[in-house]
């Protein structure tokens, strides 16, 4: 057996650089320097433009939501306001109703007072016109009748009158009408 031992080629151990390594590693820097020059600072700044329109759609939101919060609140306000006033309006209405009422109330009474007093002065005056009239009446019946009575004539008119006067004072006297007191 013989045993030959074949030197391993230098080039084939992968510890050692070679020249296409080298090339390699400068062609590498060359695309990083080339990606770090040209391509990642418009990327960065692409990034960095839309971080600070996220940014400043946050804060827009927040100031929004602030000021719906702030409007929700002052609409609130304007509702409890809005309710205190018709409470206050209808209070006033009431009162004004009842006062209205109250002086309604008072105005009939003193119409139906005035109605009241109209009619008892109409009464009165048609009760001393029907007396009136009624003691003319009997004044000439009780004339007619003591005329047939007594058989003679009381065509005298003052007699007639002081006749009818006795008569219907005695009637007056009996009745106990406040006749008398006119």
């Amino acid at each position: 057996m013989s045993s030959v031992v074949t030197p391993v080629p230098l080039a084939s151990n992968f510890l050692v650089p070679n020249g296409t390594f080298i090339a390699e590693l400068i062609a590498f820097a060359i695309i990083v320097w080339i990606l770090a020059k040209y391509v990642i600072p418009p990327i960065n700044k692409a990034m960095t433009a839309r971080q600070a329109a996220i940014r400043q759609q946050f804060t827009e939101l927040d100031e929004a939501k602030a000021k719906a919060n702030d409007a929700e609140a002052e609409f609130r306000s304007q509702i409890a306001d809005a309710r205190h006033e018709a409470a206050r309006i209808r209070e006033e209405a009431r009162e004004q109703g009842a006062q209205i009422i109250a002086e309604m109330r008072t105005q009939a009474q003193a119409e139906a007072q005035r109605i009241v007093e109209h009619a008892l002065s109409q009464v009165e005056a048609d009760r001393q016109q029907a007396y009136n009239s009624l003691r003319s009446e009997v004044g000439t019946l009780a004339t007619e009748l003591a005329s047939r009575i007594v058989g003679e004539s009381l065509e005298d008119t003052a007699r007639q009158n002081r006749v009818v006067e006795r008569f219907l004072d005695d009637l007056d006297a009996h009745s106990g009408s406040p006749a008398g007191a006119h």
